[in-house]
């Protein structure tokens, strides 16, 4: 009878971590992101049997004496797990050209396994009442963020003909919106009688791009007008 209840304990850690993974992990699916519900449903799970396994060593070689070569460290596949777990969270980051992506969902996919671990471990209250307050960050903070005003980067080309010079008047019309401007490159080709002109620009993201747009328009000899999003220096 004991082992058969050691069993059903086991098995409701294992399925306690499956549940908990795949709460972290709907948010993460529901927002778009590769490692979503499978992922974090199989990492806590791996977690908790990597943690169980763990506990259990001890049992399977207690018939050794002081006298064998065997050293047991409880906490060494612990930590192993911890520390692959920087693969599938290298995985996850995405770094474009303006911005780093995925770092929540590799903090997630760490939070997952040390949630595997605890619940491995039999300290079940504390993956639960983690898991609560990990979904209210995941979920209501998101709707908070998207309040906090944020800085844009922009990257915007302009190209000219007949040699024009109108670096004074392109930053006037930029200076009006407060948009600062952090490098400027020029490039003059003579073969085309043309020049460009590269900047790099820091502002708030609420700017009227359509306005600014029309204006830059209006200036003389504009052949191009081009811009993307620019590196955070």
């Amino acid at each position: 009878m004991g082992e058969w209840s050691q069993l059903l304990w086991e098995l409701e850690k294992l399925l306690l971590a499956g549940l908990i993974g795949g709460c972290i992990g709907f948010e993460r699916e529901s927002h778009g992101q590769a490692a979503g519900l499978r992922t974090n449903i199989l990492v806590c799970l791996g977690s908790c049997l990597m943690m169980m396994l763990s506990m259990h060593m001890e049992e399977i070689f207690r018939h050794l004496t002081d006298n064998s070569v065997v050293r047991l460290d409880p906490a060494r596949i612990a930590s192993y797990a911890i520390a692959s777990m920087g693969f599938l969270g290298a995985g996850a980051i995405i770094t474009g050209r303006g911005s780093v992506r995925g770092l929540t969902t590799a903090a997630g996919l760490w939070l997952v396994t040390g949630l595997g671990l605890t619940i491995g471990a039999g300290y079940l209250m504390p993956a639960v009442f983690c898991t609560f307050i990990s979904l209210i960050v995941l979920f209501g903070f998101r709707l908070i963020k998207s309040i906090l005003p944020h800085e844009e980067h922009t990257l915007l080309t302009l190209k000219f003909g007949r040699m024009a010079k109108p670096l004074n008047q392109i930053k006037a019309i930029l200076s009006a919106y407060q948009i600062l401007i952090n490098f400027v490159n020029y490039t003059a080709e003579l073969t085309t009688d043309s020049v460009t002109y590269r900047l790099r620009l820091q502002s708030k993201e609420d700017i009227p791009w359509g306005q600014i747009i029309k204006q830059l328009s209006e200036l003389k000899w504009l052949q191009e007008i081009h811009w993307e999003e620019g590196e955070v220096p």
